[in-house]
């Protein structure tokens, strides 16, 4: 009978390393049982989070751990049960890299201890490239977490970062617009204040992920602007003429993202006189105004632009 090419050849010592396998998951069950009691105490305790406690004792969470999960073990996801566990139960910070480490085995164990008794389990293959390999796969992008960040409550108080708004958005096109953090990269920005184990005034820990990350899509807030289309530049209004983000813009607390913080209507001749605009400094008195055709030149630089 001809070996066709979607066979394997078994190798001889197969069933040996079946048994290492086992042993191997047996001891990590057992560590794995241990850890997450230890971290999920620890994750409590250090949180001081009354609502996670609440949830803890009232058998949401430990239930969780001592039973094992239905589901695909084929590929892992962040909703179903995994929800309803600690962030910190897998994701531990020790400093502030901006790409937070794996879990590893532990508290995997600790949770599917049938599937990782299995010879041929699945669940390796998350990680794995194959059920007897240690090569791991390329980290698959994040696309499950959206971001939930409160401008009016990080500008008041002990959460108002030392360098204002500058501390988080920096200049970018030559000046013109500024960056919002966005990636790996924004954990940098934010690893600032929240720093590994950080707490607030309160005592809450605002080192986790549930800080600021919860599970949905996330659809970035836009760069551009209006203004910006008729040369407008942050960095002449506030190098060269001193102005601050606060003469232009208010945090208005409560507003969901891309409207939490206001901005003046790109307009002079056709501004509503209810809203902030351009018009507030360019009045004639504490900026050019509208007297003055040679003076719109300042902003209409385009070439479709004429009287």
């Amino acid at each position: 009978m001809l070996e066709t090419s979607e066979q394997k050849p078994v190798a001889a010592d197969e069933p040996r390393a079946i048994r290492r396998r086992r042993l191997f998951a047996l001891s990590l069950i057992l560590l794995g049982c241990v850890g997450v009691i230890l971290i999920l105490v620890s994750s409590l305790r250090a949180s001081a989070s009354q609502s996670v406690l609440k949830e803890s004792l009232s058998g949401k969470l430990i239930p969780a751990l001592l039973q094992e999960p239905q589901g695909d073990f084929t590929k892992f996801s962040h909703t179903q049960t995994h929800s309803a566990l600690p962030c910190l139960l897998c994701h531990r910070r020790e400093n502030n890299n901006p790409r937070l480490s794996l879990p590893g085995h532990t508290p995997c164990a600790g949770c599917h201890a049938q599937r990782f008794s299995e010879a041929n389990g699945p669940i390796c293959t998350i990680c794995h490239t194959d059920v007897y390999s240690h090569d791991l796969k390329p980290f698959p992008s994040l696309k499950s977490f959206k971001m939930k960040f409160d401008h009016a409550l990080h500008l008041s108080g002990a959460a108002r970062p030392a360098g204002g708004c500058a501390t988080c958005h920096q200049a970018t096109n030559r000046g013109v617009a500024l960056l919002i953090p966005a990636g790996f990269n924004a954990h940098a920005t934010c690893f600032q204040c929240h720093t590994a184990r950080a707490q607030n005034p309160q005592g809450r820990d605002i080192s986790s992920c549930s800080t600021c990350h919860v599970a949905g899509t996330y659809a970035r807030t836009s760069m551009q602007a209006s203004a910006y289309r008729v040369s407008f530049s942050h960095a002449r209004h506030t190098a060269r003429q001193g102005l601050s983000c606060n003469d232009c813009h208010n945090a208005r607390a409560g507003m969901p993202q891309g409207r939490q913080v206001t901005a003046p209507q790109a307009l002079m001749h056709h501004a509503s006189p209810r809203a902030q605009s351009c018009l507030i400094c360019h009045n004639n008195k504490r900026a050019f105004g509208i007297e003055n055709f040679a003076d719109c030149k300042k902003c209409h630089q385009v070439a479709h632009f004429y009287f």
